[in-house]
């Protein structure tokens, strides 16, 4: 009894000694997180939509590099036809630390100003819950202090210039308090993530020397809804495929020919209808795979906390879609989505039985049912539904051969990412994030959303994790785009944590 009394002791001396040590480095970083909390409003009000302005994105390499060097990085320009990406190193840690390679995207969606409730989305907003609306206040309430769940609203506030800032605050805590860092630092910021990174496989293998790492951490995506520290160890693949079906060789009088010739926005509406049943689960047979998902992945999965009640609630619908046992076990399957739907027009309305019909989908794929396995099996149920496949628009002489035609335009798809749940760089991230937050580290096997790991593996070779550090309800790629300000200062904190905590490989 004396010697377990004598142990839960010298348990809880440790734990309170770091808990303390926490504390102590909360309060460091938090002070250094608000003195780069201004550079963070500025960097907002760069535009940086790369799809629309490759000069813009320029700029906002250029501003980013400038910023590192000021905080002690090394940086340098990385040539990626007029869109540059950023490299940046940190190297205190000593020859024989390992090294950690941190990617990031400096990029932003499009927006549509009129959707935004403020005057621009590239003047950053300082906004209060007020009786469930959020009223804009003067930025100058920040001069004084801050509420953790005030929030900032522009485009990127979250995705992704948020995290690209909590990393300099970081680092500007390591050196404003003299700290050695455990790992050497290097960091990737890209140009073009949200375009679906055409170039990062070419500017990686081009400077693969520099770029090298013992692992990668990639700072994307949203926290766990707890806003409890999350490690994230994969995400689904994405593939985009067109369909067009054919009627008449041009719209024809509904009047005159309705009844006699078959409507090709029916014969495709009845197609994609069939590809799902009543439940949301794909039909095309072997969708999913043999064994889509592991035992003790779905073990996890289950473990990972979720109110679906509140879910269902913030999305606005009344149930789900029953695919997987729970939220998780759902967005960490294949899926297959429907995008877009087009046939003639529903403004200038005219009576008649269109041409041809075209729907957009997007295949979310994983390690085993990839994008190529998935592609052929919806050929192959298309097939079997008595169309022939063109590659092309179709002749004369096919529309009078075959009775049902379709033309299916496949994109370069993202491959699927999974990282071992043992692997040395997400133990050592889930040790480091321990004391970031009073809840458990939420571990999650598969996110459901697709960022650019695929160049990154393949080049670097080496185990890549995500780390989420924005609130999840942050409208990431919508109108109101928004960061919790709490967010700020812990994912700074969260980022000194996993700087100063050795990393045993």
């Amino acid at each position: 009894m004396r010697l377990r009394t004598g142990l839960l002791y010298g348990l809880f001396l440790v734990s309170v000694s770091y808990c303390a040590q926490a504390e102590e480095s909360n309060a460091l970083t938090t002070h250094s997180a608000k003195a780069v909390f201004a550079d963070y409003l500025e960097y907002l009000t760069l535009p940086n939509v790369a799809t629309q302005s490759a000069t813009d994105i320029e700029k906002v390499a250029r501003w980013t590099a400038t910023k590192y060097s000021e905080y002690g990085f090394n940086t340098q320009l990385l040539e990626n036809n007029g869109m540059p990406m950023l490299y940046a190193d940190y190297m205190l840690a000593g020859k024989n630390a390992p090294t950690l390679l941190f990617y990031a995207h400096m990029d932003g969606q499009p927006v549509n100003a009129e959707l935004w409730e403020q005057d621009s989305p590239w003047q950053p907003v300082l906004k209060i819950e007020e009786n469930d609306s959020w009223v804009e206040k003067p930025l100058s309430l920040l001069d004084k202090d801050y509420d953790p769940n005030w929030r900032i609203f522009a485009r990127s506030a979250s995705d992704d210039k948020a995290p690209i800032m909590m990393l300099l605050a970081a680092i500007n805590s390591l050196s404003t308090n003299k700290v050695t860092p455990s790992v050497n630092i290097k960091v990737l910021l890209d140009s073009n993530e949200e375009g679906g990174s055409p170039t990062l496989a070419k500017v990686i293998e081009k400077n693969k020397a520099q770029l090298s790492a013992d692992a990668v951490v990639m700072l994307d995506g949203p926290m766990h809804p707890s806003n409890a520290s999350t490690v994230v160890f994969g995400h689904r693949g994405a593939t985009l495929v067109k369909l067009t079906v054919f009627g008449p060789n041009s719209d024809s009088h509904s009047g005159h020919f309705g009844n006699y010739i078959q409507n090709p926005a029916f014969l495709l509406s009845t197609l994609l209808a069939g590809m799902k049943n009543e439940n949301g689960k794909v039909t095309i047979p072997n969708y999913y795979g043999d064994v889509p998902l592991s035992e003790e992945t779905k073990q996890v999965l289950r473990d990972i906390p979720i109110d679906e009640t509140a879910l269902l609630a913030r999305l606005g619908v009344a149930k789900s879609e029953s695919v997987g046992s729970n939220y998780y076990e759902s967005i960490s399957l294949p899926s297959l989505n429907i995008n877009g739907l087009s046939a003639a027009s529903t403004t200038a309305v005219r009576t008649i039985i269109p041409a041809s019909a075209t729907a957009s989908i997007d295949i979310r794929t994983t390690k085993e049912a990839h994008s190529s396995r998935q592609v052929r099996l919806l050929k192959d149920y298309i097939t079997a539904k008595g169309y022939h496949i063109v590659d092309e628009l179709p002749s004369k002489e096919t529309r009078l051969k075959h009775e049902k035609l379709i033309l299916i335009e496949v994109s370069p798809g993202t491959a699927a990412l999974q990282t071992s749940l043992d692997e040395p760089v997400g133990l050592w991230a889930q040790k480091a994030l321990e004391s970031v937050s009073d809840e458990k580290v939420v571990v999650i096997p598969m996110m459901g959303g697709t960022v650019p790991t695929a160049p990154l593996v393949n080049s670097i070779e080496k185990p890549v994790i995500l780390i989420p550090l924005v609130n999840a309800d942050n409208n990431q790629h919508a109108p109101n785009e928004n960061l919790r300000i709490g967010n700020f200062y812990s994912g700074t904190n969260a980022l000194y944590q996993l700087l100063t905590t050795p990393y045993d490989q």
